[in-house]
């Protein structure tokens, strides 16, 4: 009977790992069967949302849940995870070895330092800048704005854990800093350096993760994610439109 509960704590966490890290949902589900098979429990079931995972082992056994109360892109952890189910599965390592190394991995924080991504933020915008034909004299300026915005980003982030409010924060000040350097003489075309600017802060993965979803037939949480991506893109855009406004 430990045994099994260590087994299904394995299985728990292994999914809430993915979902955390920006996962797709048929993943963490398929990666928690595949799991469970490996260890007898065939007729085991999951139910993943981006919000929570409902597991059952089996129909004579409880059913657990584990809720999911914060999201964020990390493809190191998911990598990291889906070695260790591989392994698992493989017979390669024991199951109280496999939930070891994935309670070691929730530990880790394997992010790079803030500053390193804040400065790869304004590197991307100025590059982004060129992709989107720009001239090359407005480099400095996307940089700048691509800077502070996700500088911006990260301060609210970190101080009112509203991912939405900090996403309009940033792009407000993106339109400030790009409107300023156009003013200035710093910069010439006011559209491309915002566009450039805040594509640091475009939820990409999130999209692509609701669009997969949707095709895998995971309704519920292929509709939350693209939620979600509409209400961050809606945060961008009004931002944006706040300072153009004036």
């Amino acid at each position: 009977m430990e045994e099994e509960e260590l087994a299904i704590d394995c299985f728990l966490l292994a999914g809430r790992l993915l979902m955390q890290s920006g996962a797709e949902t048929y993943r963490a589900e398929d990666t928690m069967l595949r799991m469970a098979n490996s260890q007898g429990l065939t007729s085991a079931q999951s139910f993943v949302t981006p919000t929570g995972i409902i597991f059952s082992a089996g129909h004579k056994r409880p059913t657990r849940i584990v809720q999911i109360p914060r999201r964020s892109t990390d493809l190191e952890k998911i990598a990291l995870v889906n070695g260790v189910s591989r392994r698992l599965t493989a017979e390669q390592i024991t199951l109280s070895e496999a939930f070891e190394e994935l309670q070691r991995i929730d530990r880790s924080n394997l992010y790079f330092p803030t500053w390193l991504q804040i400065v790869a933020s304004a590197i991307a915008s100025g590059c982004f800048l060129i992709l989107f034909e720009g001239v090359w004299s407005d480099v400095p300026a996307a940089i700048l704005a691509g800077g502070i915005g996700f500088l911006l980003f990260v301060l609210m982030h970190e101080l009112t854990k509203v991912k939405f409010f900090a996403e309009f924060t940033a792009a407000l000040f993106v339109g400030i800093t790009a409107f300023l350097t156009v003013k200035l003489g710093i910069g010439i075309q006011i559209d491309k350096i915002i566009i450039a600017s805040v594509m640091p802060l475009v939820p990409g993965l999130l999209i692509a993760n609701a669009v997969r979803d949707l095709m895998a037939g995971h309704f519920v949480s292929g509709v939350a994610k693209g939620t979600e991506a509409f209400l961050t893109a809606f945060a961008i855009g009004a931002g944006v439109a706040l300072v153009l406004s004036f």
